[in-house]
């Protein structure tokens, strides 16, 4: 019985072992609750969004570490900069990760969202001639993307910001990325993100984005992008 019992315990550790080895990446909890930001993305999507489709991704993540043991040692944000390294797997779930972690810190409830600061809006207007050439550039990309994918502010290598897309779960962090750079913000444009509230029509979801966008995050992005 004894021999039985520590043959169980062992079991139970390598098990335990093998479960944390292959668990590297987390998905963070939600920055505020699941209708903190309606009417402009309702409850229902947010719970199915974040709690299935981004739950998923990282699961899928993590199990290509038996794969790819050196993932365990890596940021999702490394991953990306080498994805052409690995297989269609870690680019889809690794970027569905990263994508869906940098969404969720890009919203904020619409008494949270601050303003954009004296500095990026000086880029801004430099870069598109004025705020609202920005947003309508931003939502004519965000439109555009032919199936699913995604719409991009960045800061690109020569230090300028840049409107882009990306099909899928790529992003502009990609060494296979067409348009590369450091994300400021990001809109998913993926039918799972807003298609409970308005169907087909992605210019109605695209518009109300910018009511819920956090401008104190997309500051301290810029911030950290240019110094």
């Amino acid at each position: 019985m004894r021999n039985l019992q520590k043959g169980f315990l062992s079991l139970v550790i390598c098990s335990s072992f093998s479960v944390s080895a292959f668990a590297n990446f987390t998905q963070a909890p939600l920055p505020y609750k699941t209708n903190a930001l309606e009417p402009a993305i309702d409850q229902q999507t947010m719970e199915i969004h974040y709690g299935k489709h981004h739950k998923a991704y990282v699961d899928n993540l993590n199990a290509q570490i038996k794969t790819y043991p050196e993932l365990d040692k890596l940021t999702v944000e490394q991953i990306q900069k080498q994805i052409s390294k690995y297989n269609a797997t870690v680019r889809n779930n690794g970027g569905g990760h990263f994508n869906h972690a940098f969404f969720w810190e890009s919203l904020a409830p619409t008494n949270k969202t601050g303003k954009v600061s004296p500095k990026l809006l000086k880029q801004i207007t430099q870069d598109f001639g004025s705020f609202e050439a920005f947003q309508e550039q931003f939502n004519q990309a965000a439109t555009s993307r032919f199936g699913s994918g995604w719409a991009w502010l960045i800061v690109n290598p020569a230090g300028k910001l840049e409107i882009t897309s990306t099909p899928n779960q790529d992003n502009p962090l990609m060494d296979i990325a067409e348009k590369k750079g450091q994300p400021l913000l990001g809109l998913d444009v993926w039918e799972h993100a807003y298609y409970l509230k308005y169907q087909n029509r992605r210019a109605d979801y695209t518009k109300a984005f910018w009511s819920v966008v956090n401008w104190n995050k997309v500051n301290q992005r810029y911030e950290h992008a240019v110094k």
